[in-house]
């Protein structure tokens, strides 16, 4: 794990790749969970006769479920002390050009891609790339931008 020593550390690392998570699973119980959660029951998630005839040959994360594991993998790969709160300020752009099959593992890396002083702190954009194992492309890239104060 990358810990930066303070904001200004943090900062000035700006074009940094800062590591990577350990990878973690997606198992099927954490698909139907999410599916359950958010209503999104699509058979190409929680029907795993139906999607082995579909077009994947099994289940799938949700694209959202994918999404919302980066706040668990990047708190794996970099730290910034001295923080009161980061605050998820939203995202730039969100791709899923793989997908995460059901019982797969995946992983985050993490580059600091740009910083904006505000005058409530430090607006962040942290472009995220998951890796999905087994996969030669990502299941998803996302440009996160986090209010750090």
């Amino acid at each position: 794990m990358k810990v930066f020593d303070g904001i200004d550390e943090f900062q000035s690392a700006v074009g940094s790749h800062l590591g990577f998570s350990e990878w973690i699973p997606v198992s099927q119980n954490d698909i139907n969970t999410f599916a359950e959660v958010t209503g999104d029951r699509q058979w190409i998630h929680v029907d795993p006769e139906s999607a082995a005839g579909g077009p994947f040959g099994t289940t799938i994360a949700h694209g959202y479920l994918t999404v919302s594991l980066i706040p668990r993998l990047t708190a794996e790969i970099f730290s910034i002390d001295g923080l009161s709160m980061g605050i998820n300020y939203g995202l730039n752009k969100v791709r899923f050009p793989a997908i995460v099959p059901a019982d797969s593992k995946v992983r985050a890396g993490a580059e600091i891609a740009s910083v904006e002083p505000t005058h409530h702190g430090l607006l962040a954009t942290i472009r995220v790339t998951i890796e999905c194992a087994g996969s030669d492309k990502p299941a998803c890239v996302a440009d996160t931008v986090t209010l750090f104060a």
